[in-house]
């Protein structure tokens, strides 16, 4: 059980792991030490308010994927963003409620150590849901395939639809997998208030694009002689 279940006074179905009797649940998961990082990566510059992911629009998307809420077999919807806090807080607290406003429960932790990380509380929540809900589809948002690929891959043979979103840049291990859905994050209906800057190579124009440097020539060659002497 987690803090989510005592919350809302409710607690798996223990007597129904068959999957038939629980309910079923569609979850989204979003990684958002890993979102961050890759979002810098792809537009070589640190992220601004503009470049950020909208979150209402990913709710809007999600929700809508799980489509009629009147349907008979309609399933619950949770998404769960997972969050390093750093010792300074700065902004992350408006960035939090905002999160809680649009749906979204906030998994919170202290960031002690430089490498310290959450994938093991996603991959536990994950477990968790496997257990008091039917897992009818997990959308991961995540370019971390070091610890997402095999068992993401273990939920989608045992039948869960799972879907990776992040990245094509740097999710290769969903894109390349017979098993995983990959969607491009910038694909996703208004996750952005403007296009990003950068070239999708899975996107490229028939004549072919050119791509910019990210670095001045001159300031790169000054650092190598710094560096090398």
């Amino acid at each position: 059980m987690t803090d989510l279940d005592v919350a809302a006074g409710t607690t798996p179905d223990t007597d129904a792991f068959d999957g038939r009797a629980r309910p079923a649940l569609d979850l989204l998961i979003w990684d958002a030490p890993n979102i961050d990082m890759t979002l810098s990566t792809v537009i070589g510059a640190r992220p601004t308010a503009a470049s950020r992911p909208r979150f209402d629009a990913i709710a809007a998307w999600f929700v809508e994927g799980a489509g009629d809420p009147g349907a008979i077999d309609a399933p619950e919807v949770e998404a769960c963003v997972f969050a390093n806090i750093p010792p300074v807080v700065g902004s992350l607290q408006r960035w939090v409620e905002a999160l809680r406003s649009f749906g979204f429960a906030v998994f919170a932790r202290p960031k002690q150590q430089p490498d310290d990380d959450i994938d093991q509380a996603m991959l536990d929540h994950i477990e968790v849901r496997q257990h008091s809900h039917r897992l009818r589809r997990l959308v991961v948002f995540s370019g971390d395939g070091r610890n997402f690929a095999e068992p993401l891959e273990e939920l989608a043979r045992a039948g869960t639809q799972v879907t990776v979103v992040a990245f094509s840049e740097v999710a290769g291990y969903a894109i390349g997998s017979d098993l995983l859905e990959f969607i491009d994050i910038e694909d996703v209906p208004g996750a952005f208030a403007v296009p990003l800057d950068r070239v999708r190579l899975d996107a490229l124009p028939p004549d072919g694009a050119w791509l910019r440097p990210t670095r001045s020539l001159r300031d790169f060659v000054s650092s190598y002689v710094r560096r090398n002497g």
